[in-house]
C-alpha cells in the first residue's frame, strides 16, 4: 500500500489500528516521517503497551473503542485546536529561545539542534514551549496535560511518559541520564536550562 500525501492539504488523519493489508502503527510511522498533521488513533486495543506505541510512532491522541460520538469530536476539536496555537505571546520581546546547543526560533517554529534542524510534532513542539516557558520549575502531571492536550486530557499520564521521552532523544546527549528534561517521581517534570 502507498501512501499518499494529496492528504497534504489534510488537517487531520484517524486511523485505526487494526486495518486491512497495512496496520494504523504502520501507516502512523509512514506518515510522521513526512508530515506533522494531528493524528488520532482508533482502536478496540485497550493495553497500555497499545497506546504507547501509538504514541512513539507520533501519534497526538489514542482513543479505545467503544467511544461516543461526541468524544470523538471533542478530541478532534482539542488536537486541531492545538495544532493552531500559537505560542507567541505579543508583547514577548524575544523571539528566540536556547538552552546547550538548541535554539527555537518562535516566530518560525523552527527548532535547531548544533545547527541541524529537528523535526517536532505539533505536540511536541507545544510541550517543549511549555517547558521551556516554565524552566526550572516543576510542572505536574495534570498541569502539563491541561496545558498541551487540554482539559479533557488531565488524568492521561501516559501521554507525557511518551511525549517526554521523544523530547529527551531528539535533544539529551544521553536520554537515559537526562540533563535538562527531568522527571520529578510522582510529580510530573522539571526542564532544567
Amino acid at each position: 500500500m502507498r501512501l499518499s500525501m494529496a492528504a497534504a492539504g489534510c488537517k487531520l488523519l484517524i486511523l485505526d489500528l487494526m486495518m486491512p493489508r497495512m496496520d494504523g502503527l504502520e501507516v502512523c510511522r509512514r506518515v510522521r516521517e513526512k508530515s506533522i498533521v494531528p493524528i488520532i488513533v482508533l482502536s478496540a486495543l485497550d493495553a497500555e503497551r497499545d497506546k504507547v506505541a501509538a504514541f512513539g510512532l507520533g501519534a497526538d491522541d489514542y482513543l479505545t473503542k467503544p467511544f461516543g460520538v461526541e468524544e470523538l469530536l471533542a478530541r478532534i476539536h482539542a488536537v486541531l485546536r492545538r495544532a493552531q496555537w500559537s505560542p507567541v505571546s505579543p508583547i514577548t520581546p524575544l523571539h528566540i529561545k536556547r538552552f546547550a546547543d538548541v535554539e527555537i526560533d518562535i516566530e518560525t517554529r523552527i527548532v535547531r539542534k548544533a545547527g541541524a534542524e529537528v523535526k517536532l510534532t505539533r505536540t511536541e513542539y507545544a510541550l517543549l514551549l511549555e517547558m521551556l516557558t516554565n524552566a526550572n520549575k516543576v510542572l505536574t502531571h495534570r498541569m502539563l496535560l491541561q496545558r498541551v492536550w487540554g482539559n479533557e486530557y488531565s488524568d492521561e499520564a501516559e501521554y507525557l511518559r511518551v511525549y517526554v521521552g521523544r523530547l529527551r532523544r531528539k535533544f539529551e546527549a544521553d536520554p537515559a541520564n537526562p540533563k535538562h528534561f527531568l522527571t520529578e517521581a510522582g510529580v510530573g517534570y522539571r526542564f532544567i536550562s
